[in-house]
């Protein structure tokens, strides 16, 4: 079966995603400059967006999120768990990778392991889901002090995935990736770590860059980070 979609919803869809905190009502010209698309195609999107209650037009003519995208939101925010939308991203990468898979939060300063999935077979880093540690040199620390924090530690953007070896533990080396979620706002780090020999020698060859940028752009976008960003973002 095709999994080519529809255009046309797609297209509809990335308008809704045009409408963000300072531009929450926009007219027909701003969101024809905003999507890229010509304002008659624009227009008959939005008739149809506003027939079905997910945008409103005010008397001036502008745009605005309607109740259904409200309603929406709310059956989400009740049938979501974090843990069901990290852990089966986890478990692939760490299966396809043979390395451990982890998942890291910004916590009262330190870096925090708030999921982990080991591969099933090999010599590996072992470390518990809770565990929390400083925020150093590594790369896992190096993600979220740039993305979560704002530090200014590269000159300019560096290529993901982030890589260390031996900086907490002379045997242990680690890629990082920011994961980021709704609003295209930072969430966490997506990390795969392992003997420093092993990954030194991924490192160097660059196998394990594209399934972890992948399983990073897949884990945004279910968290809610906009295709476009993560298109974009990720591509690097």
């Amino acid at each position: 079966m095709s999994n080519d979609g529809v255009a046309a919803v797609e297209k509809a869809l990335s308008l809704l995603d045009c409408f963000k905190p300072g531009a929450e009502s926009q007219s027909l010209a701003a969101l024809s400059q905003a999507s890229g698309m010509h304002k008659t195609t624009v227009y008959r999107l939005m008739n149809s967006l506003e027939r079905m209650g997910y945008v409103v037009r005010s008397q001036a003519g502008n745009y605005s999120l309607g109740h259904r995208v409200l309603y929406l939101g709310k059956l989400f925010e009740q049938s979501f768990q974090l843990s069901a939308v990290v852990e089966p991203v986890l478990y692939e990468l760490a299966a396809a990778t043979r390395e451990s898979a982890s998942y890291y939060v910004l916590d009262n300063g330190q870096r925090l392991c708030l999921f982990r999935a080991e591969p099933s077979e090999g010599l590996r880093e072992t470390r518990l889901a809770g565990t929390t540690l400083p925020l150093d040199d590594t790369a896992v620390s190096h993600v979220i002090r740039v993305w979560g924090l704002g530090e200014q530690l590269y000159d300019k953007p560096p290529k993901l995935p982030l890589f260390t070896a031996g900086m907490r533990d002379v045997h242990i080396a680690a890629f990082a990736t920011p994961i980021f979620g709704a609003g295209d706002k930072f969430m966490a780090a997506l990390v795969l770590s392992g003997p420093a020999s092993r990954l030194s020698a991924a490192h160097a060859s660059g196998e394990l860059d594209a399934p972890q940028l992948r399983a990073a752009a897949d884990l945004s976008r279910r968290l809610g980070a906009s295709v476009r960003f993560c298109e974009s973002f990720y591509a690097q």
